[in-house]
């Protein structure tokens, strides 16, 4: 058995050890810090790719996405073809104050509409900013690191 000394000096130990050796935070506003490449900061929208299925919006457990689209004939490819009817998107927003980011919708996406942005500095001083339109999520587009290559 040790005696009570023995447990004060090893704790003492600990606590000197740990004294001079550099705190791991990272004071926020003066130093910024570098996410890893694939973090989870901001969705990022790529509006070519949406085609206003709205799988998105009815798998998102927050009910924080919003989307609004409208459907416009296009010519048919081929002469004597079909005439065809193409989503058009007009609104997508994200609900910011209420997304969990949880990321199902970027994964049940089957068009790679939705993107991961490591940007994380977004806040504002209104809770109502808080919602992010259509415009704004597609300039985090450029934000969005390659993805990792394929193995051979």
């Amino acid at each position: 058995m040790q005696s009570r000394g023995q447990g004060l000096l090893k704790g003492m130990w600990v606590t000197l050890k740990t004294l001079f050796k550099k705190p791991p935070t990272v004071m926020y506003p003066d130093e910024k810090e570098i996410p890893v490449p694939r973090a989870r900061g901001v969705i990022a929208l790529d509006t070519d790719a949406c085609t206003v299925c709205m799988l998105c919006a009815r798998e998102c457990p927050d009910w924080c996405i919003y989307i609004e689209g409208h459907k416009e004939e296009q010519p048919p490819a081929k002469e004597g073809g079909r005439v065809r009817a193409r989503a058009t998107l007009d609104r997508f927003d994200i609900d910011y104050a209420l997304c969990m980011y949880c990321g199902i919708c970027v994964e049940v996406c089957p068009f790679d509409a939705l993107f991961w942005s490591p940007e994380y500095e977004y806040s504002e001083m209104k809770i109502s900013a808080m919602l992010h339109d259509k415009d704004r999520l597609t300039d985090w587009l450029s934000t969005v690191p390659d993805p990792p290559a394929l193995e051979t």
